[in-house]
């Protein structure tokens, strides 16, 4: 960790930005320093409802400010690509809310713009620095050759046309929202596969209301992922082994409790309890690899954030 904490810009102001700045309560690794809109009212709300103590009505005055050290992106989809470039340029660390941007493209230029400025980047893909996931990792061999990983991620909205989720413009969809959790998890586990197959239900908007995807691997493993915005799923994950397996409640990508399952014995259940969301472990990450003069994180390195990006990509052209 940092001698002091580090003081966190937060560009955006809606549910997951509120969400980290209530984590951020939770650890001494870092603080909200400031927050950015694109107008002045809603950094005003933002702020005086959680403490903050700089509120800018721009996102270039945010990126800008001397008293921030890192910035989080939590602004739509859409705008994740020019708001990390934004930070980036002003010569911040950025932390860039999942999905990291709306494809590989803009993945591959923000990469390459944080190691041309040996600047810090990492996607928010807060599963992965969960307890229980990190040591989920630590017995993946103990299940011997990985055969299958499955995971679901299904939540029930209302029908609202203005509602992020459903608006083509914010860039809305299950497979960007909700799947990325399930397409993030089978990486961790399997990588990029070699083969891809996709059916999408589409919602009154246009936009995919249900995915269902099939993912192949060279060793003959598969991943079989679904994500909704039409119904509540078990929202569970397992990955089946020759030896063992291990099957995570749902939802998985949160803090959750697991059971690993070998083939002949008993069964060992692993419970976790964690405090607040679980968005701090994040953060926590951050100020770890900031300490250590490092630019990137091992648990979610950039080049598995481009894959992640290029296998989204692979699904929305493999629907059929």
């Amino acid at each position: 960790m940092t001698d002091k904490p580090l003081r966190w810009g937060i560009m955006g102001t809606g549910g997951i930005a509120g969400a980290f700045a209530e984590d951020l309560k939770l650890t001494d690794s870092g603080v909200v320093a400031a927050v950015g809109s694109r107008t002045a009212e809603s950094a005003e709300r933002f702020a005086d409802a959680r403490g903050v103590p700089t509120r800018h009505g721009s996102y270039e005055a945010l990126a800008n400010d001397p008293d921030v050290d890192v910035v989080y992106v939590a602004t739509p989809h859409p705008m994740h690509h020019g708001n990390a470039r934004l930070a980036l340029e002003a010569g911040k660390p950025v932390l860039v809310e999942k999905p990291f941007t709306m494809n590989a493209e803009e993945a591959r230029d923000l990469v390459a713009l944080a190691k041309e400025r040996d600047l810090f980047l990492m996607e928010a893909m807060w599963t992965r620095f969960l307890p229980h996931v990190r040591h989920i990792r630590e017995l993946l061999p103990s299940l011997g050759d990985v055969v299958t990983v499955s995971a679901d991620h299904g939540q029930w909205f209302a029908e609202d046309s203005e509602f992020r989720l459903f608006a083509p413009e914010l860039g809305g969809g299950a497979l960007l929202d909700l799947g990325i959790y399930p397409v993030s998890f089978a990486s961790m586990v399997l990588g990029e596969p070699d083969r891809v197959a996709a059916m999408a239900t589409p919602a009154f908007t246009g936009v995919d209301a249900q995915m269902s995807m099939l993912f192949g691997y060279p060793g003959g493993a598969q991943a079989v992922l679904n994500c909704t915005l039409s119904a509540v799923s078990p929202t569970t994950a397992v990955i089946v082994g020759t030896d063992a397996r291990i099957e995570v409640d749902g939802p998985f990508y949160a803090p959750a409790s697991f059971t690993l399952i070998p083939r002949e014995g008993e069964r060992v259940r692993y419970e976790y309890v964690d405090e607040g969301r679980g968005l701090r472990h994040q953060a926590d990450e951050v100020a770890r690899r900031l300490a250590a003069g490092e630019t990137e994180s091992p648990l979610m390195p950039l080049a598995e954030t481009v894959s992640i990006m290029t296998i989204m990509d692979r699904v929305l052209s493999a629907v059929e």
